[in-house]
């Protein structure tokens, strides 16, 4: 991969991870107003936090060398 496509897909998964921050926390939110009582909630929230691991994940490979951050 080339290091133009590497930044384009490093800004991708930026944004992704932005997006699923952001609904990581609405969740948490709805989850806290529920007095922590909706398993629907927290499977929601699971999923949602084992797609930002992905998603780090991959960000960590792209920049092996240090080189985009």
């Amino acid at each position: 991969m080339s290091e133009d496509e590497k930044g384009k897909r490093f800004l991708e998964l930026i944004d992704q991870q932005n997006n699923l921050q952001w609904s990581i926390v609405t969740k948490l939110t709805l989850l806290i107003k529920s007095n922590w009582n909706s398993s629907q909630l927290q499977n929601e929230i699971e999923l949602l936090v084992e797609s930002h691991s992905k998603i780090t994940k991959e960000l960590n490979s792209l920049d092996i060398n240090n080189s985009i951050l």
